[in-house]
């Protein structure tokens, strides 16, 4: 039950289905920024990172614009990888590292 003062984002987060849409296109924004952000750190193209992950360089331009969908770990670890970023699992505190 939503209380008729809650704002326009509380009403929608309490929908489930809304709240889960929010969360994977965040997520999805988040990862996009972080690969521009280290693309420019590392003063890497596309090209350049397509050749050092293995990934295409129309994945790589999907997902620096958000157009991709489905991203695979095989893709997202190849990526950071490439970039000298780990991709690891953390809960309560203990993190392992998956690549």
């Amino acid at each position: 039950m939503t209380d008729k003062n809650d704002s326009t984002l509380d009403s929608f987060l309490n929908d489930s289905k809304q709240k889960k849409k929010f969360e994977n296109e965040y997520a999805q924004f988040l990862f996009s920024e972080l690969l521009l952000e280290a693309m420019n750190e590392e003063h890497i193209s596309v090209r350049e990172l397509s050749k050092k992950s293995g990934v295409s360089t129309s994945i790589i331009q999907n997902m620096r614009s958000m157009k991709s969908k489905n991203i695979t770990i095989k893709t997202m670890a190849s990526l950071l990888k490439s970039l000298g970023y780990q991709l690891a699992a953390k809960k309560n505190g203990k993190t392992v590292k998956l690549m």
